[in-house]
Parts: C-alpha cells; structure tokens; sequence
C-alpha cells in the first residue's frame, strides 16, 4: 500500500495525529455551516495558507485536490440547472475545501501515525472494540478515497489520450472495474498477512 505522505518538518508535520484529526472534524463540520460563497472562498483560502505552512509540493498537492474539479464539472452545472448557480458554487466549495483538509491530513501524517493515534484513542475501549482493527480499517479508507480519484484521473486521461468523449456511463464502468480489482488486491494483501479471520 503506498502511502500518501509527503515528508516534512513543518508544524503541521510534527502536530500530534489525534490534533490533527480533531481539527480536520472541526475544519469539515464548519464548512458545512458556512452558506455564502465569499466565506467559502476565504476557508478555501486558509485552507491554502496551511498547505504553504506545510510546505506540501505543488505537484502533491494537486494530485490529491485536482481529479475532485473534473467531478465539480459534472456535478456543478447539473446543481445550477437544479437550483440556481449560487447553491452550486456553495455546494462545489465546500466539497472542495472538505477534500483539500483531507488531503493536507494525508498529505502530513504518515500511515503508521494514523494507526497509532486509532489504537490510542480506542485503547480504553478494548473490551468492545479491536483498536487495531478500526486502526487498520481508518487507514485503509483514508487511502482509497486519494487511490479512487487517481483511478478516476487515469481514466479520464486514459480517454482523452485515445479522443473519445462517451457518457457519463463510459466513464463509470471503467473506474468501477479498476477500484474493485484494486480493492481485490488489497483484500489479498491482507490475508497474507493473516488478517481474515
């Protein structure tokens, strides 16, 4: 499993994982709360300002954030038609700042981090939960959520490379086929590693 982690020596970096969790839950809960898009774009400008602080390569950065706009350009023009333009910007910048604080956290904190700040916060709860397997099963979903939209970016290229355009439909069955065999290959690496029981 290749992880997403761009090395660093920022705060950001150094910022306990659980600290770091319990602000992106809050970054994403208050953006919820935000209605107006003048205050969206100033979170998405924080949002940036936090990515400096980090010193997260451009390149990174928009590997995790870019494939999220080729969505926004179906699903923003579908919620104009649906309920006016000012909804549909609202709706595409606070899916844009969520996605963008997700990818800072991936972008800052190594995996092993994450599993380790799993098991601390559920350690006093181990006579009903398995800490390490809710570890486990965090990490494995913050990885594919960044792993699904490389599909999708893949594919996108993959169809603009050979000039075909095709419906929404084309465009889905491939990523869909290409997630499960990717979901299928990390069920097997599992199981390698004895965790089928």
């Amino acid at each position: 499993m290749i992880g997403l982690y761009s090395p660093g020596h920022s705060l950001l970096h150094r910022a306990p994982t659980l600290l770091k969790l319990a602000v992106l839950s809050a970054g994403v809960l208050w953006v919820g709360f935000l209605g107006e898009p003048w205050q969206l774009l100033i979170a998405l400008g924080v949002v940036a300002g936090l990515y400096l602080l980090a010193g997260v390569p451009a390149r990174a950065a928009w590997q995790q954030v870019g494939p999220i706009l080729w969505i926004l350009l179906i699903a923003v023009p579908i919620q104009a038609l649906l309920s006016g333009w000012v909804p549909a910007a609202v709706m595409a910048l606070r899916l844009l700042v969520a996605v963008a604080l997700a990818a800072l956290f991936t972008l800052t904190t190594t995996v092993t981090a994450v599993l380790e700040g799993f098991q601390r916060l559920l350690r006093p709860f181990g006579r009903w939960v398995d800490a390490d397997r809710v570890g486990l099963l965090v990490a494995i979903t913050l990885r594919c959520i960044p792993l699904v939209a490389e599909i999708v970016t893949d594919v996108l290229e993959a169809r603009r490379a050979r000039g075909t355009q095709g419906s929404l439909l084309a465009l889905a069955v491939p990523v869909v086929v290409r997630s499960l065999y990717a979901a299928d290959a990390i069920g097997e690496a599992l199981v390698a590693r004895g965790l089928d029981d």
